[in-house]
């Protein structure tokens, strides 16, 4: 996903680490950006030829594919906190997922993967907030637990990020409530230092989280996303921002509302995104990828993020097996592809990349990558950005 936040991120400083097909196509390439100067106000870092003096071609400039770190290095600390975020630069990565965006109560977005915050910060061990804990329909699926809509900035602000998926990944519970929940505004404030602290344009991938439940319950978040961009001078097709949601409806809002470069998330293929079943659409994603459906994506949106498995499906077993016609559909279309999501762990890869049953032991993912790589995909989310990139160089060399 002006100065309302209350405070800025904990135990964190600004990283001064390292750093064939037009992405997104014409509609927004070129440089990106924004700034904020001495007075803490947004300025365009543009030169009069409208380039970035950071970013030189944007979008054109970045390598392919492109990794980008979801949630951060979400590999190696918990996700959503500025601890991965500034790993995620650290280790290369040529675009950083910052962040999930959900609301408060309040109205302002913060950056978690769902707004149910039970696994992913330490809120049962707050008890003031025991009575905030609920039972909700979302999306179709009764959830419990306790909910960003349910809490203020400042009571959110109490609370300290945890490790998601501690079974795959103890190493990362050694960080558990190092770090706060970040807001957007702060990200976007985040990816300044950044830029400048660096020396290249930071790009970021935010994405819109359920954004047909939040607007029933009267928060719409395509209205909160759109006036922090403006705030901040990144609305436009320039920007160094990157808009994604599941909601396709949510994602042709934002095309009214802001000038941003803009990717329609694909989950499987048998599956309807949960804006399609609430205004009786029949589609699934099946529909969607077929071509006739990109050249609909295309009329308002630049890409789109499948899951792997609409790239190159599995078989019974798990392994992988022949890749379908998406990629050449897609770029047929003028759209990119950004599948989702690459993780080192042998839970999370095809079963003929897997050595072991070590649920934290990593597999054969170059294998993987050099698979899914060759494909044509234009990037890759990927929760270890390191590895990403030795897999590109190693891809790219033969």
């Amino acid at each position: 996903m002006g100065t309302q936040e209350s405070g800025g991120r904990t135990e964190t400083t600004p990283s001064g680490g390292t750093g064939r097909r037009a992405l997104l196509g014409a509609a927004v390439l070129g440089a990106g950006g924004a700034v904020l100067g001495p007075s803490g106000t947004a300025r365009a870092a543009e030169s009069r030829h409208g380039e970035s003096r950071y970013g030189g071609r944007g979008l054109k400039g970045l390598p392919v594919p492109t990794i980008i770190g979801h949630r951060g290095a979400s590999g190696y600390r918990p996700e959503h906190t500025f601890g991965a975020y500034d790993l995620a630069l650290d280790l290369g990565a040529d675009i950083v997922e910052a962040g999930d965006l959900v609301p408060t109560r309040d109205g302002h977005l913060v950056c978690r993967h769902e707004p149910e915050i039970g696994g992913t910060t330490d809120v049962a061990d707050h008890p003031e907030f025991a009575d905030r804990k609920r039972t909700k329909l979302l999306d179709g699926v009764f959830v419990t637990g306790w909910f960003t809509e349910d809490f203020t900035l400042a009571e959110l602000k109490r609370l300290r990020a945890v490790e998601r998926i501690a079974a795959n990944r103890p190493h990362n519970t050694l960080y558990d409530g190092r770090w706060e929940i970040p807001t957007f505004e702060e990200v976007l404030r985040w990816q300044n230092e950044q830029t400048r602290g660096r020396g290249k344009q930071v790009w970021i991938y935010p994405e819109l989280k359920h954004p047909t439940y939040f607007r029933k319950l009267g928060l719409g978040t395509e209205e909160l996303l759109a006036r922090l961009l403006r705030r901040h001078g990144k609305d436009r097709k320039n920007s160094p921002v990157v808009i994604q949601s599941f909601e396709p409806t949510s994602i042709q809002r934002m095309s009214r509302l802001v000038a941003n470069p803009l990717a329609v998330l694909l989950s499987g293929a048998n599956s309807r995104p949960w804006d399609f079943v609430e205004n009786g659409d029949p589609r699934t994603v099946a529909d969607l990828v077929t071509p006739k459906g990109l050249e609909e994506i295309a009329s308002y949106a630049q890409g789109i993020g499948p899951t792997l498995d609409l790239v190159i499906p599995k078989d019974r077993a798990g392994n992988l097996t022949e890749p379908t016609t998406l990629v050449r559909d897609a770029h047929r279309a003028g759209l990119i592809l950004h599948p989702y999501t690459m993780r080192n762990e042998n839970p999370f890869l095809p079963a003929d990349f897997r050595k072991g049953s070590d649920p934290d032991a990593y597999g054969d993912v170059f294998g993987a990558f050099r698979a899914y790589f060759a494909t044509g995909i234009d990037g890759v989310f990927t929760d270890h950005p390191d590895t990403g990139l030795l897999a590109r160089e190693d891809f790219r060399t033969g």
